[in-house]
């Protein structure tokens, strides 16, 4: 059979030949590819004009204006809004099954239907004399399909830069692929055993016949792909399943390539050959990033001692939490993108990645990891080992004395649409979920700080470099377990208060950063302390009455509040711990919903965590939008330290409202009432950020769904859109890694 052209066989008139058949799946899958690559083009020319405009002095430079732009924002948010629907989990036993966004659902569907249309376009399946015909046409189909799967997973993907995608977006893509792949595996198997049963062949077939072998083989390691795939499975051992998968995939394409006629092996050679242009590409960006003979300049600043270039410090915090810096790393990277981070001397032969969490400007690339499993573990007990005691923030000659150990990085990967061409962004994290978003916010700050800052990487872009900053308001919430978890970004949040007022201060462009701090379970109850992190050092005691801000917020009928009397501020936080027992509670982990920041609500305790009903402030007007709510009462403890953190309680020049800065509170947020508040105050488009766990990630796509409708863009509302980016803190993916999983 290896010598026969089925390739070019007619199985009737008017029926397209298998090659046919295989350019028109291409066909299809070439247009899918070309319209996200329009979609690209045009976002960046967009962004371009939206910064222009910025630089323009334009009032409201993110809103649509023009029949054009606004019949294409009508029709993206049109998009978005059916895209981001999510059917409600679904409980098997203790196993949540969370389907898909409605938007991939379409998307695999309409590839499921296009592979069965070209399967069986023609041909009639329940004609037992076409049975071999639809046979050999699902073979064809299915093998065509192999150089998606492998475009869909390289690191360096065309498809990926077609479309302004990163490989890590495109995964969940690449399973489904493999997925529609094994349908037509089984409809190729499936009427070839039709064809055979019905003179009760099939055993001679698979013990005489070299081709059924190999491709009943393949079949079979093809459904072991699949099901070792999935989430459970895949994040019982992450290192394990990478292996394995390697081997497979190995397994699988020798079968293949021994199974198929001679004509079809060009799309076995195919994505073999993208398969080792990825690792070429890899392996190079490993050697010139970590080599020192490639970086001359450090070598010449005694930046790089000896071959290797990279040397990183572990050190422990709160929580099982390890900080990672590799001080004056050779390479750039934009904000939000992440490395794949591998020492061997401490977790031989694996590679993680994980998101940078600082920024170039810092002299550092700085990772906060938690422990779970695995490698993770490993490196939290090396830092605890090598550092004694867990210590929120190491000092400079703590840091000196530390043992530095050589560690390779791979990357940057990761692309995001630039956040500075949206009026208002909205970032919410969950614990180290942080380590994405803080970069985000203090880029958005330093671009305010910059007059808009030019792009760093050294990646051709499309429309050139293009200056200015659209964005007003940066909103960030963080959702912690304990307030000592704080102190993870206690510097970076000083220096973005003290620039914010900076600005303010030097000229009234309306530049605003609202920081909340949402505390969950607190292990710390009772007595006093405070961090170690000047500016938002905590005082905690035992009573309960009110979250006290470091600031207030930038309202003009808002109370002034005094400068202090002294250098520094301090957060002073009270709460109310009951004894149940006589046992002070421990651990308590707190399930209040906080609908308004502004409300007075009960404390929360570990005898009683419900709901609260939150109590409106005294003017509160039930028929006004919360857009500018009254602030509850507001106590400032004050010790002398350093100036910096002073000013940013104290008013703008000329009677401008002073920034607001930090609020910390005790319980969870509700996501669809914070949100809500940010686009009523919003001139133009704005943009939701969120990574963490996998309940705040679905609160805040329901959310962003339910808003879309609400304000209804495309309705003549005259209301603006809301671009939503959500990434899952999938520890469970890779239990050794926590991973950052775009969904859109």
């Amino acid at each position: 059979m290896d010598n026969m052209a089925m390739g070019s066989m007619v199985m009737g008139d008017g029926v397209p030949s298998l090659f046919s058949l295989q350019q028109m799946y291409w066909a299809v899958v070439g247009t899918a590819i070309g319209c996200a690559a329009v979609v690209n083009v045009y976002e960046k020319a967009l962004c371009r004009q939206r910064l222009s405009a910025a630089s323009g002095s334009l009032s409201t430079p993110a809103k649509p204006k023009g029949l054009l732009p606004r019949s294409c924002a009508t029709a993206a948010a049109v998009v978005r809004e059916v895209a981001y629907v999510s059917p409600p989990p679904i409980a098997v036993g203790s196993v949540v099954l969370r389907p898909p966004p409605l938007g991939r659902t379409i998307l695999v569907l309409s590839n499921l239907v296009t592979l069965t249309v070209l399967c069986f376009y023609k041909l009639d399946p329940r004609d037992e004399w076409q049975y071999e015909d639809i046979a050999y046409r699902a073979g064809f189909i299915a093998i065509c399909q192999l150089p998606l799967l492998f475009l869909l997973s390289a690191k360096t993907s065309v498809i990926g830069f077609l479309t302004g995608s990163s490989y890590e977006r495109l995964n969940w893509l690449h399973r489904w692929a493999a997925r529609c792949l094994f349908f037509t595996v089984i409809v190729h198997m499936g009427y070839w055993f039709t064809s055979w049963g019905k003179f009760d062949y099939i055993l001679v077939k698979l013990k005489t016949d070299p081709m059924s072998k190999t491709g009943l083989g393949a079949g079979v390691v093809l459904l072991w792909i699949v099901i070792s795939s999935l989430s459970p499975i895949r994040g019982w051992n992450y290192e394990v399943f990478v292996i394995q998968h390697l081997l497979s995939f190995t397994a699988f394409i020798t079968m293949v390539y021994l199974h198929v006629p001679r004509e079809v092996r060009v799309w076995v050679w195919i994505p073999v050959g993208l398969y080792f242009f990825d690792r070429f590409v890899r392996l190079s960006v490993v050697l010139y990033n970590n080599l020192s003979i490639f970086h001359p300049r450090q070598r010449r600043a005694g930046k790089c001692n000896g071959l290797w270039a990279c040397k990183a410090e572990f050190t422990p915090l709160p929580h099982d939490t390890t900080r990672v810096t590799i001080a004056d790393p050779p390479i750039s990277w934009e904000a939000g993108q992440h490395v794949f981070l591998s020492c061997h001397s401490i977790v031989p032969l694996q590679s993680h990645p994980f998101t940078i969490s600082s920024l170039p400007e810092d002299g550092k690339m700085e990772f906060l990891i938690k422990a779970k499993r695995g490698g993770t573990d490993r490196f939290f007990r090396y830092a605890k080992g090598s550092h004694g005691l867990p210590v929120a923030r190491t000092s400079s000659s703590s840091s000196s004395q530390a043992s530095r150990k050589s560690i390779a990085i791979e990357g940057p990967y990761g692309r995001i649409r630039p956040l500075q061409q949206f009026d208002t962004v909205i970032l919410l994290a969950g614990s180290t979920g942080a380590s994405f978003t803080m970069p985000l916010m203090r880029d958005i700050v330093g671009r305010w700080s910059g007059g808009g800052r030019t792009q760093r990487s050294g990646v051709l872009r499309l429309f050139g470099r293009s200056q200015g900053v659209v964005t007003r308001k940066v909103r960030f919430v963080w959702v912690v377990k304990g307030r000592s978890q704080v102190d993870y970004f206690a510097c970076e949040i000083e220096k973005v208060i003290a620039d914010v007022k900076e600005l303010r201060g030097n000229r009234q462009d309306g530049t605003e950063v609202d920081i909340s701090v949402y505390v969950t379970c607190d292990e710390s109850f009772t007595g006093e302390q405070s961090s170690d992190s000047p500016g938002i050092s905590s005082v905690f005691s035992q009573e309960h009455g009110k979250v006290e801000d470091l600031g207030l917020t930038g309202s003009d009928d808002e109370k002034k509040m005094p400068p202090p009397q002294s250098n520094d501020v301090r957060v002073k936080v009270q709460e109310n711990t009951k004894e149940v027992a006589g046992v002070k509670p421990v651990n308590c982990c707190c399930t209040n919903v906080l609908e308004d920041e502004n409300a007075i609500v009960p404390a929360c305790n570990c005898e009683t965590c419900s709901i609260p009903t939150p109590t409106p402030p005294k003017d509160h007007d039930p028929e006004k939008p919360a857009s500018s709510p009254p602030r509850s009462t507001t106590t400032i403890t004050t010790t002398p330290s350093s100036s910096s953190t002073t000013a940013s309680v104290q008013g703008g020049q000329n009677g401008s409202p002073p920034p607001r800065a930090i609020r910390i509170l005790s319980g969870r947020p509700e996501c669809r009432n914070l949100i809500q508040r940010e686009l009523e105050l919003a001139r133009g488009e704005s943009a939701v950020v969120v990574c963490g766990p996998s309940s705040l990630v679905d609160a805040v796509k329901d959310a962003v769904v339910s808003l879309s409708d609400e304000r209804a863009v495309h309705k003549g509302s005259g209301a603006q859109g809301v671009r939503s980016r959500t990434c899952i803190h999938a520890t469970n993916s890779s239990p050794s890694s926590p991973r950052f999983v775009m969904l859109s």
